[in-house]
């Protein structure tokens, strides 16, 4: 068994799970964009394992982050989409599958585990104070207020309070207030995702005689693209490059219904600079992950905790005309994931075999030795931590509801090669990322290729769950919060 394993030191493993908010593939130990800094993301690569096709379950931070704490997908839960004004665990009555749900760290605690987190682990944002779906029951203790853990993190520039924010561009911009915007902000000690950080740190240090469960949630690069200038300064714009794009990429696929974002972007020539605060955004969340991993070492716990990152998603800067998620190419769904277990994990190594971000719960609970509840439906990835060359049949599956199709539901699946996506009205994409890793040409109604697309629609639930919408009577409607 694992804890055997491991040492004498300590009978269980404790666990940093570390979450980062829309994070792609542009990081140094996947794809690395040209020119972006992120160190401590190959510090990290370097002593874990890198799965390099791993999935979410949705491309969208609410469906996403509940699939991973509850270890249920979509296609059974039916919370495809994100769902606003909520003021906790609604997911357990948007959805009648995880009305008895455990969730992850209350699983841990349930076993001996002292479960603590801070920052973005369920769905919040830094503009919507009090709404929120953590679950603050499922916690011993949380940083702050578990129902509006990072609103106070983080202040915006003055422009907001004072400036029209389409005053110079034309057409209107996407969102309001500067929210899809880029510029430098100060930041103090107290604020921002290395306050999160700086807190962390001390749960390293406190005394205790339970093993550890530590959520800590890293909110940039979501919009908006606001960070220290010393983080723009590493990317001059004019040395910015632009992601790998194809005029028309389109043609062959299926309209996301979001070009109108990108035309603004492109009407108003603000991709180099939007790329630059993202890629600015990127290295400042590196740098608190560093400052992370230098309080692990310095740690009583360093050489016996388990280490887990991810994002809830991946993103778009531009790609296919599209400008975050809520799509099903490899660019939006496809997330970094980190997984080093003291012992046992390859370090070093990476894998193409796919992965869904719902194999986690099971991944983890297989790491302590801990059982794996019923509602799990996804798979425990021990084989590729330990042996990252290892070949299983095993797909990835994300899921999406698109607003246009009602609440039926579109599916993409990936095997270490092709990506498969099917429609809710039929229509198909299939890609070769081996030898088209940006997916610009669809292969779907090539002869040759009819197999292989037969073989991955295997991956796609026949009797998926539709769509779930915002419950009526919900205890956890933000206007029902207590005062």
């Amino acid at each position: 068994m694992i804890g055997a394993v491991c040492g004498a030191a300590q009978s269980k493993l404790n666990v940093l799970f570390i979450s980062i908010d829309d994070l792609n593939d542009y990081i140094s130990p996947l794809d690395h964009h040209p020119g972006l800094l992120t160190p401590n993301f190959d510090r990290l690569a370097k002593r874990s394992v890198n799965f390099d096709n791993a999935h979410c379950a949705a491309p969208a931070c609410h469906p996403s982050r509940v699939a991973v704490m509850t270890g249920v997908h979509p296609t059974k839960s039916g919370i495809y989409r994100n769902l606003f004004g909520a003021y906790g665990p609604r997911w357990r009555h948007e959805s009648k599958v995880l009305e008895e749900a455990v969730v992850l760290s209350q699983h841990f605690r349930d076993h001996g585990y002292r479960a603590v987190g801070g920052g973005k682990i369920f769905h919040t944002l830094q503009w919507t104070p009090g709404d929120s779906q953590n679950d603050a029951n499922a916690w011993d203790a949380y940083r702050g207020d578990p129902l509006d853990p990072i609103s106070a993190d983080w202040p915006r520039p003055e422009f907001t309070k004072t400036q029209d924010q389409n005053v110079g561009f034309t057409g209107k911009r996407p969102l309001g207030r500067h929210l899809f915007g880029a510029a430098p902000l100060s930041l103090n000690a107290s604020q921002g995702d290395g306050a999160v950080v700086d807190w962390a740190v001390d749960q390293f240090k406190a005394p205790g005689d339970q093993p550890l469960f530590l959520a800590v949630g890293l909110f940039r690069p979501h919009i908006p693209w606001e960070v220290p200038q010393q983080w723009f300064d590493l990317y001059p714009e004019a040395e910015v490059q632009l992601p790998e794009h194809l005029k028309k990429d389109l043609a062959d696929a299926r309209s996301h219904g979001r070009e109108g974002w990108h035309k603004w972007v492109t009407d108003n020539k603000q991709w180099k600079h939007l790329m630059r605060g993202y890629l600015a955004s990127i290295s400042y969340v590196d740098h608190q992950l560093g400052r992370l991993l230098d309080g692990l070492d310095a740690s009583p716990i360093a050489k016996n905790t388990i280490i887990v990152l991810w994002s809830d998603h991946g993103f778009h800067i531009g790609e296919k005309e599209n400008w975050e998620k809520f799509a099903l190419w490899d660019q939006t769904t496809r997330t970094p994931l980190f997984i080093h277990a003291p012992g046992v994990s390859k370090d070093g190594a990476k894998t193409r075999q796919p992965a869904t971000l719902t194999d986690l719960y099971p991944t983890l609970c297989d790491l302590t030795d801990l059982p794996i509840p019923e509602q799990c439906t996804g798979k425990s990835l021990m084989k590729q931590i330990q042996n990252p060359v290892a070949i299983d049949s095993r797909t990835s599956l994300t899921s999406f509801a698109f607003h246009r199709d009602g609440n039926e539901p579109s599916h993409a699946v990936s095997d270490a090669r092709y990506r498969y996506i099917r429609y809710s009205d039929g229509f198909e994409e299939l890609y070769d990322l081996e030898n088209d890793p940006n997916e610009f040409k669809n292969l779907a109604n090539e002869l040759d290729h009819a197999e292989i697309k037969s073989k991955l629609l295997e991956g796609i639930p026949k009797n998926a769950a539709t769509n779930a919408g915002i419950p009526q009577n919900s205890p956890y409607h933000r206007g029902r919060r207590a005062k």
